[in-house]
């Protein structure tokens, strides 16, 4: 029996994929449960494999390193075929730029022992940033996964509605998604370098607090993530921010019952063109070289046209 597994989602980390297995693999206070490491390479096309087969002949007797190839692109998918092939009742997810401290793998455990509702719980994530971020990155830290929640554990679904941790770092109990989780995602999350269906991980977590199980912030578990040069530059700020906005609109209605839908929609859409409006009549001036407002213009922008988005997807669909 394994206890816990933890699903590393690849692609092309090959040259990332080292310093996160280092890390797991000098795990300490894990030895009252058996745990093991699932790579799921989401169609990497540099040396991901080889480095995974590099480690396993390496640490064939002490560690369990598995290795599974996902061919169709997205981190929705990847994640779902880690969930699929883990052996372990608790599955804990990192990015392969996620650096856990040195107990994390043991505090992840203890926390799922320790709260048997808990269908996912969220570590505390810091940034190691490559470079210094703009000036007031914090208003839009969260939009890569750098979530600070306290150091007090709390459950999102009472004291905190519309929160959710994030998918780095995030441990679900197996048996809540299986119960929960559709098998076709509305989101794909990142595929490849595209950011237009990001979200996946608030998708996910949607359906678990709807069938009933609760959702936790757990600060006992710690991670780093690190964030490159690439990552900071404008370009890369207006897709995510984009790509963020753009899945409003199917989280929101996952959280409602169908009746509700037509009566909150005009609702949704009014608050959200009230804040695209006023967040350029503030930033106007400032769009071009202030990063952190377009990036927010690119967030608000997203939402409001969310619903038609993914209307017209569905039209697409359709003919």
């Amino acid at each position: 029996m394994i206890d816990l597994t933890v699903n590393i989602c690849t692609y092309n980390g090959g040259h990332r994929l080292p310093r996160v297995l280092d890390l797991l693999l000098s795990q300490s206070q894990t030895e009252n449960f058996s745990w093991e490491i699932l790579i799921v390479d989401n169609n990497s096309t540099d040396s991901t494999a080889k480095v995974v087969q590099e480690y396993q002949s390496n640490c064939a007797s002490t560690h369990s390193i598995r290795y599974h190839f996902e061919p169709q692109q997205g981190l929705a998918f990847a994640r779902r075929h880690g969930i699929k092939e883990a052996l372990g009742n608790l599955v804990a997810f990192l990015d392969d730029d996620n650096l856990p401290t040195d107990n994390w793998v043991a505090a992840a455990y203890v926390f799922g022992k320790s709260y048997p509702k808990a269908g996912a719980y969220g570590s505390h994530i810091k940034a190691e940033y490559e470079v210094n971020p703009p000036e007031g990155f914090n208003r839009i830290a969260s939009l890569l996964a750098i979530i600070d929640r306290g150091q007090q554990p709390f459950r999102y679904d009472t004291s905190h509605k519309w929160l959710f941790p994030a998918g780095a770092g995030l441990v679900v109990r197996k048996q809540a998604w299986l119960e929960s989780v559709p098998k076709e995602p509305i989101l794909k999350g990142v595929c490849g370098a595209s950011l237009a269906s990001k979200g996946e991980d608030l998708e996910t977590l949607s359906y678990i607090r709807k069938a009933g199980w609760e959702i936790w912030h757990n600060p006992e578990m710690v991670i780093s993530h690190h964030i490159p040069r690439s990552r900071l530059e404008k370009d890369y700020l207006l897709q995510l921010g984009r790509g963020v906005g753009l899945s409003r609109y199917p989280i929101r209605m996952i959280r409602l019952a169908r009746w509700q839908q037509p009566f909150v929609i005009p609702l949704y859409l009014a608050n959200d063109l009230r804040k695209l409006v006023f967040h350029f009549l503030k930033y106007k001036k400032n769009l071009k070289h202030d990063v952190v407002a377009a990036c927010e213009l690119e967030l608000f922008w997203g939402s409001v046209i969310s619903i038609f988005y993914y209307a017209s997807r569905k039209i697409n669909n359709y003919l």
